[in-house]
């Protein structure tokens, strides 16, 4: 008989041992020691915490209550008091500041929050406060009011990590606290999650569920890589797809935050679309990543720069830029003021330019979508009226993603929206109001120098 199979014979014998013969895995097989993630999970377990949130909401109102006959035969006073109803919500969060008891967490975490529990993982329960929120990249920082002791957690840098990376992901998904997955990078740079948002996500498949959201993804050295904050799921479980907020993103915010209270936000000024094979071919160039600048603000940190119309922005400080969201995001998470290197594509001749990002006045907090259905994929931000062609306050249209029921309307960026339905306009929460319960929206724009008039169903 020869040697291969009695190889095959002792596997097969062992094989079918019964199965309360089977051992344990052991430490060691040989000279070689079996891996294991204990230590490195007992290690960085301490900064990561349950966050338990209590507040209250507006009730969505009864439509039959718009309807004066329903009101009158049924008595109902002319003005309903509005009416509140309590919201809890849980998550996870992550120590990175000790000595001041700053936790990391997501802004859907905290949002809407009077009250905010952090439960440690030695079941100590504090109270937090929230320092800053920025729901455009989904990060928030809390306070914690007597933190006493606890461990923090190091941070590592986003910008190494890798496709293939191993990593592994904490947190208390469906309450469960300290859960621990493990996975490896699937992918980075996703975006078009949250059209609103400014992404540039982390893939995993380390399992991610419901309450891991604000929870650690780390690296093999104990290093926190990132923020654990969506899934892509139709039933709300894990399918093996989860997105991290990149640390280093994590951090500009952070900094902004504990700096100003508040996230001041860099504006490049640009109205950009993705710079295919196709459009490659057709400019004559080999790259075929990147952002092509359709039209430069008067006036903006773009102009002064020197950035034209037809330049490719193939690079920010030295980071490639894949797509226009690529960009968006990368411009969205610098401070203004910051200044900036482009390098650029300009009739098939590589050049850079510096530029010194202007402010982004802060958008109140009203999403497109939400205002009309028609507006869908543009993004608004408040219009001050000065240095532009307008005189006097309106609604900027910022951004228009491609194939949008905005764009399909006939919206494009830099538009100015000045009135609704007749109705003047200064602001974006004038916009929702005027725009509240109309199906049809006919809006007076200002587009460069020109007046004209969109109808958005």
């Amino acid at each position: 008989m020869t040697t291969n199979w009695i190889k095959a014979i002792f596997l097969a014998a062992a094989l079918a041992l019964p199965q309360f013969l089977q051992a344990a895995m052991p430490a060691v097989v040989g000279d070689q020691a079996m891996p294991t993630l204990a230590p490195l999970v007992k290690q960085v377990s301490p900064a990561v915490v349950s966050i338990a949130t209590r507040g209250t909401v507006n009730a969505p109102a009864n439509p039959l209550m718009d309807d004066p006959l329903f009101r009158r035969f049924f008595g109902v006073p002319p003005q309903q008091q509005e009416r509140k109803r309590e919201v809890r919500s849980a998550g996870s969060g992550v120590i990175v500041d000790a000595r001041n008891g700053y936790v990391l967490t997501n802004h859907h975490v905290i949002e809407n929050a009077s009250e905010i529990e952090v439960v440690l993982e030695d079941n100590r329960s504090l109270k937090a406060t929230v320092v800053g929120s920025d729901d455009g990249t989904d990060i928030a920082v809390l306070k914690l009011t007597e933190p006493g002791q606890i461990t923090q957690i190091p941070l590592g840098n986003s910008e190494q990590v890798q496709v293939g990376d191993f990593v592994v992901a904490i947190g208390n998904p469906f309450g469960l606290q300290h859960t621990v997955t493990s996975g490896i990078v699937s992918a980075l740079g996703r975006s078009g999650i949250s059209p609103d948002g400014y992404e540039d996500f982390i893939q995993t498949d380390a399992s991610i569920n419901p309450g891991n959201s604000g929870g650690a993804l780390i690296n093999l050295r104990g290093e926190l890589i990132g923020i654990n904050s969506a899934i892509f799921s139709n039933s709300g479980g894990n399918i093996g797809i989860g997105f991290a907020i990149p640390v280093n993103i994590a951090k500009s915010i952070m900094a902004q935050i504990l700096q100003y209270g508040k996230v001041r936000r860099g504006l490049l000024g640009v109205s950009i679309s993705d710079f295919s094979v196709d459009t490659a071919k057709a400019y004559g160039v080999e790259a075929h990543e990147g952002a092509l600048v359709q039209e430069v603000t008067q006036g903006s940190a773009a102009e002064k720069a020197g950035v034209q119309v037809g330049d490719v922005i193939v690079a920010v400080d030295g980071e490639p830029i894949r797509s226009a969201s690529n960009l968006r995001a990368t411009i969205g998470v610098k401070r203004s003021g910051e200044k900036i290197r482009l390098d650029l594509l300009r009739d098939g001749k590589k050049r850079s330019v510096t530029a010194q990002l202007d402010e982004r006045e802060a958008a109140e907090k009203v999403g497109a979508t939400d205002i009309h259905s028609g507006l869908a994929g543009a993004e608004l931000a408040n219009y001050s009226g000065e240095g532009g062609g307008f005189n006097g306050p309106a609604v900027q249209v910022v951004a228009v993603e491609p194939e949008s029921p905005a764009a399909m309307r006939g919206l494009r960026p830099n538009d100015l929206i000045v009135a609704v339905n007749r109705v003047r306009v200064r602001s974006v929460k004038e916009l929702q109001a005027a725009a509240s319960q109309q199906s049809l929206l006919i809006l007076s724009i200002r587009r460069g120098t020109r007046d004209l008039l969109l109808q958005i169903r």
